[in-house]
């Protein structure tokens, strides 16, 4: 399996292609070193193919299209990241076995003892791992158009899934690849951005906010959002250390529909969520207790699969019906 991430190695952060790498999991200062790499997924191990090599074996995939995978905080890569990912691409590789290849992108988040130390420490985690990640995206730019030594331009499309505050890392990312290399805008890379859960303040997609470069670039951007998702209510508002506080984009949705832009489209999973993810409804976008596709995954797959988003009011990007209430 792909993978990148900017998570500290055993190894040091001197890149080199084709090294044996071992994350350091005690350290989980956000590096400004992005590498890209692979996961012999049999023995867990990991070789870092450097960005060039990644690129090329990702253009000679016969899948047709990429799903990056950003996941929640508290998330470790063998007990959490890697599992969700291999589930997911189990999920789809069941719909279409050359459809997509699923690249988690891993943050480094903490491994203290104290929930809410952890959360406010990741929040800090995934804000700043914005810069490693744009630096990643500026790359993925150029492999898609570069036509070097005679190649046409790879035309696999790119789509983005970010579960709750895998959003924040999704968020900062395209704010410092705005700012850093775009000179205040982002070009159209994405052709879906899926957001789960999504743990950022509920007006983040406005015009106003850093939250607007999402929808600038991608052509879709789905919200899933549950009222009685447990991680996201009341307790999370606020952080330790916080000066301010609003509800959470994945828990309400937005804030003002009116103020999005017409590519954002919502979809409320509060019928559906806890039958996927009992009794927290946080991590709704897998698979039921018997290993058949969610809903949700169902909804996100169709979405990859034809570029359009299924049960939309074309006059607004709005859901309108799921018949999620079947559920």
């Amino acid at each position: 399996m792909f993978f990148i991430t900017n998570r500290a190695f055993v190894e040091g952060n001197a890149s080199a292609e084709m090294r044996k790498v071992a994350f350091e999991l005690n350290n989980n200062e956000a590096g400004q070193s992005v590498y890209f790499c692979w996961r012999d997924d049999a023995k867990k191990a990991y070789v870092e193919l450097g960005s060039d090599n990644f690129m090329k074996a990702m253009r000679k995939a016969a899948t047709r299209q990429v799903l990056f995978y950003l996941h929640d905080s508290a998330q470790f890569p063998e007990e959490q990241v890697f599992p969700t990912a291999e589930k997911l691409q189990a999920l789809f590789d069941e719909q279409d076995k050359n459809l997509v290849d699923v690249v988690p992108v891993i943050w480094p988040c903490d491994n203290g003892q104290s929930p809410m130390r952890d959360f406010h420490e990741d929040q800090i985690a995934a804000e700043a791992s914005g810069v490693a990640f744009a630096r990643a995206l500026e790359k993925f730019l150029v492999w898609r158009e570069s036509v070097k030594g005679g190649e046409a331009p790879c035309l696999k499309r790119l789509n983005v899934l970010a579960h709750s505050m895998g959003n924040r890392v999704l968020r900062q990312t395209l704010s410092c690849w705005a700012n850093y290399h775009r000179k205040g805008q982002v070009p159209l890379l994405f052709r879906n951005v899926f957001m789960l859960a999504a743990d950022v303040f509920n007006e983040s997609l406005e015009p106003t906010r850093d939250g607007r470069y999402i929808c600038h670039s991608a052509r879709n951007v789905v919200v899933y959002h549950a009222a009685d998702d447990r991680i996201l209510g009341a307790g999370s508002v606020g952080h330790l250390g916080a000066n301010s506080a609003s509800r959470r984009l994945g828990h309400t949705g937005p804030e003002h529909q009116a103020m999005t832009p017409q590519n954002v489209y919502t979809v409320d999973c509060d019928d559906v969520n806890n039958k996927y993810d009992r009794p927290n409804g946080h991590t709704y976008f897998l698979a039921d207790e018997k290993g058949e596709p969610g809903k949700v995954f169902l909804h996100m797959y169709d979405a990859v699969k034809k570029g359009r988003i299924q049960g939309h009011d074309e006059r607004r990007g709005l859901i309108v019906d799921l018949n999620f209430r079947s559920c």
